[in-house]
């Protein structure tokens, strides 16, 4: 794709309260996705009390009560593998071939979980540790942003 077409895309969208953005044609396809923006708090710094006005005060946090209940189990930690960009996900390396990983499966650091298609190139995601598969958290075939988590994992 050209990056200025890119470029100009982009600046079209900056502005806008749009937050992605798919386009294809016999050549190429582009999916873009933009974070949207916080609204801004709009106060005059001539006006101390509008700027004091405009800050939201959280309310006041009553002290938890103390039960005689045993003290819960600690939970387990678990950890996300995420999407380093925005594509498609994919379980397996073909629609006839079995997933990667299976809920239940104990993975290794560098095995291949996933593919993530992106500009029609197939990237392989692995495990960065090892782990027990706990949940796929995306459905196979769908669109996946930059950094969403795609799969959770307890330590082992």
């Amino acid at each position: 794709m050209d990056i200025d077409k890119l470029k100009a895309i982009l600046a079209v969208l900056k502005g806008t309260e749009v937050t992605r953005l798919t386009w294809e044609d016999e050549k190429e396809k582009i999916s873009v996705s933009l974070a949207p923006r916080a609204p801004a708090a709009t106060a005059s710094a001539s006006s101390p009390a509008l700027a004091a006005a405009a800050i939201p005060t959280p309310p006041p946090v009553a002290p938890a009560p103390t039960s005689a209940a045993p003290p819960a189990a600690p939970e387990r930690k678990s950890f996300t593998v995420n999407s380093p960009f925005v594509g498609t996900f994919y379980r397996s390396a073909s629609p006839d071939a079995p997933p990667f990983a299976d809920v239940g499966q104990v993975v290794r650091k560098g095995q291949v979980l996933c593919i993530v298609e992106a500009m029609k190139l197939m990237n392989e995601i692995e495990a960065e540790q090892p782990g027990r598969l706990v949940e796929v958290l995306v459905q196979n075939a769908s669109p996946v942003e930059y950094g969403e988590a795609l799969f959770r994992f307890e330590p082992v």
